[in-house]
């Protein structure tokens, strides 16, 4: 056992738990007025007015694929940095921050992803808890 790893925040869409390295999120807010913005993906919710700075807010269900699902007092944003810009990114909660060792961290099996998918996803984190799907949220804007 080595004891190298990394932190992860882990949260929720639906019934599939995600994580993402500690170090991408610079914050993470309750869901605040999103002011619609026309013409833009499906998976853009708009902008927020995070403390005086304007941030565009991604929906990752809908990014995901997934069916849209009502906000509730559970949902969070998670807020990053990238490229000089600040984006929020909708999840339906975040549940804690874990630490995982290398040897808890399995590779995606080849089949189940497409190359859109091998650049988002890190791999596949087992837990007492169940398994992890480990992400790249910086990827994900790419």
């Amino acid at each position: 056992m080595t004891g190298k790893g990394m932190q992860i925040i882990v949260f929720e869409l639906g019934n599939e738990k995600y994580g993402v390295d500690i170090s991408q999120v610079k914050e993470i807010i309750r869901v605040s007025e999103i002011t619609r913005i026309p013409n833009t993906p499906d998976f853009v919710e708009g902008v927020i007015d995070l403390r005086g700075q304007i941030t565009t807010v991604i929906n990752l269900r809908k990014k995901f694929g997934m069916e849209p699902k009502p906000m509730d007092a559970n949902t969070r944003i998670i807020i990053i940095e990238h490229n000089g810009s600040t984006i929020g990114m909708i999840v339906d909660t975040v549940s804690e921050v874990m630490h995982l060792l290398e040897e808890d961290i399995d590779k995606l099996p080849s089949v189940t992803t497409s190359n859109d998918a091998s650049n988002i996803l890190k791999g596949i984190a087992k837990t007492s808890n169940g398994l992890i799907i480990l992400v790249d949220l910086i990827k994900i804007l790419n």
